[in-house]
């Protein structure tokens, strides 16, 4: 019973943190079409913010708004200096993120280093659940995620930005026809996107490994995880994730994570074969 206690929390913790990684490329690519190949890279100045917070003495907390103004003006100097000429033309768009991924982690590496960092935890220890012991800071996080998801979902069915948003998504021309000031309001989706990587990278950075080439690993992660669910819905990024991060979890625990990592990859591939469009879509 220990182990099926153990195993499901492991799921949930999974799901809830893949959840969160993707969610900032789920805004940019699902909803401007813009394949953000620095997303990774992102969620790569958030934990570096974090370890920055830490390295001063500071509390923990402060390192989200450090992530969030950080990775918001980045965003919102890449979106006017290159994006926004390049929107509705995706394979430009990935050639100009990439070229600007290479530089960030440049970056990082030269004022940073490349060797292997960590932040610590601001709340050590465990929890005793259902019989075992869980790390107190996977559960916390897990809540956080549940609880941002749940807003954001409100958010975005009730309000009238919301509502200006799904307008433009549909058809930008009609939007902007009637007086949505699209080009104002696709800056904004862009930088919500990148400062919810950054905010991933914060909240993540007590559980890894803080290193310039991080952000790799979370943009492939992000991209199988929209492969399998689908562009453009909440529902496509929950069930992606969930199969993503539930395949890596069980394979892993039967082999290693190597096997786990192939077996993601053998699941995408299959998706794009026989289902390119996702499992949800609003395409």
């Amino acid at each position: 019973m220990d182990l099926v206690v153990t195993y499901g929390l492991n799921f949930a913790y999974s799901t809830a943190t893949l959840g969160l990684i993707v969610l900032g490329l789920a805004v940019v690519f699902g909803l401007l079409g813009v394949m953000n190949m620095a997303h990774g890279e992102f969620v790569m100045l958030g934990a570096y913010s974090a370890l920055m917070v830490q390295q001063a003495g500071l509390p923990f907390v402060l390192a989200i708004p450090l992530a969030v103004i950080v990775c918001g003006a980045l965003g919102w100097l890449m979106e006017w200096s290159v994006i926004r000429h390049l929107y509705r033309r995706p394979f430009d768009t990935f050639l100009a993120t990439w070229g600007i991924a290479i530089l960030m982690r440049k970056g990082v590496e030269v004022s940073f280093g490349r060797e292997y960092q960590s932040v610590d935890q601001s709340l050590p220890g465990t929890v005793s659940l259902m019989g075992i012991d869980y790390p107190a800071y996977r559960l916390v996080l897990m809540a956080v995620i549940v609880t941002m998801f749940a807003l954001l979902f409100v958010w975005y069915q009730r309000s009238n930005t919301g509502a200006r948003i799904k307008a433009m998504v549909q058809n930008p021309d009609l939007a902007a026809a009637v007086g949505i000031n699209t080009a104002r309001l696709s800056r904004a989706t862009f930088v919500t996107g990148v400062a919810i990587a950054g905010l991933a990278g914060v909240l993540l950075a007590p559980l890894v490994r803080v290193e310039p080439y991080m952000g790799l690993d979370y943009l492939l992660s992000s991209f199988f995880i929209l492969v399998v669910g689908g562009l453009g819905t909440l529902e496509g990024l929950i069930i992606g994730s969930s199969i993503i991060g539930g395949a890596d979890v069980v394979i892993s625990a039967i082999f290693d994570k190597t096997a786990g990592y192939l077996g993601v990859l053998a699941i995408s591939i299959l998706f794009l074969w026989l289902r390119p469009d996702g499992i949800f879509s609003r395409r």
